[in-house]
């Protein structure tokens, strides 16, 4: 069910039919940098945080960034907690392995970290375990109808230019 809405989302925009669906497993940032012939950093990943209330938080970050405790209370006031697999299930009606930022089944707050801004295309998954859709940074930040850009990771690094980032795809 989970990618149906995600391609009734896209709809909005006539970019339903740009979804990739795959073969083999996209679940995770490993699996899907192969299946796409990408670098792992290039794969926008969306994970799921408790926030205030009964609302989870989603942060859409780069592949090989990790989630920074003190970044993240200091940003958001409150505790990185991740939610469980039936929670997350729960909040975005997708399951671990499919999450991402569209047709979420509840209104939820979505930012998006600033280890993605070395990119000009990401590739986010689309609520299967074997779908992605390449997005540019100004039409991951519509599409997802983020909040605002955050700075909550560590474990990535910046390098020169898009450009050499890119071409380490092809290479």
């Amino acid at each position: 069910m989970s990618i149906k809405s995600v391609r009734a989302h896209f709809k909005k925009w006539n970019r339903e039919a740009d979804i990739m669906e795959f073969e083999t497993s996209s679940a995770t940032v490993d699996q899907a940098a192969e299946t796409i012939g990408i670098i792992p950093a290039r794969i926008a990943k969306t994970l799921s945080f408790r926030g205030e209330v009964d609302k989870a938080i989603l942060i859409v970050t780069a592949g090989d960034a990790k989630i920074d405790n003190k970044k993240f209370l200091h940003t958001f006031a409150i505790k990185a907690r991740m939610l469980s697999p039936e929670e997350v299930l729960k909040q975005t009606g997708h399951a671990i392995g499919g999450v991402c930022p569209f047709g979420l089944a509840n209104d939820l707050a979505v930012y998006l970290d600033v280890s993605m801004k070395r990119f000009t295309t990401l590739y986010p998954a689309c609520g299967s375990t074997n779908s992605a859709i390449q997005l540019s940074i100004d039409e991951l930040y519509q599409f997802s109808q983020a909040m605002d850009w955050v700075d909550v990771c560590k474990g990535w690094e910046p390098v020169g230019s898009k450009e050499t980032v890119e071409a380490a795809d092809r290479a």
